[in-house]
């Protein structure tokens, strides 16, 4: 019996592990790009960045402690408005990030890149 609790325990975070693979590679693939990217370390950043249309660059901004949360949340902010989803939806997939990613990966909603506005002088 007291083998049994562990063996559960991680099952149930391995089966955790794969939905949130399953919903990351849906919503890749409703982005347009290939779902399988979101299984290869760093290069799921860089696509990441091109889904919300930001330079790869930015990738290094993510080495900045206490920054990288900043820039995490203007990313995950540009992906849900990238799908057409409000401020609200962001605080979700900030706090309930398995929910709300499978909420973007199996609602009815449409990719719709977003344009940086342009730099004026």
């Amino acid at each position: 019996m007291m083998i049994l609790i562990p063996i559960l325990m991680i099952l149930l975070v391995l089966s955790l592990v794969a939905f949130t693979l399953m919903c990351h590679w849906k919503v890749y693939a409703k982005a347009g790009k290939p779902g399988w990217a979101c299984i290869v370390p760093i290069y799921n950043f860089i696509i990441l960045l091109e889904i919300v249309n930001k330079p790869w660059w930015w990738i290094f901004l993510m080495l900045i402690p206490i920054a990288n949360i900043v820039f995490i949340i203007i990313i995950l902010n540009r992906l849900s408005k990238s799908f057409g989803k409000s401020e609200g939806f962001t605080v979700g997939l900030v706090l309930l990030s398995v929910i709300f990613w499978a909420i973007l990966a199996f609602d009815s909603s449409v990719y719709k890149k977003i344009e940086d506005a342009p730099a004026t002088a």
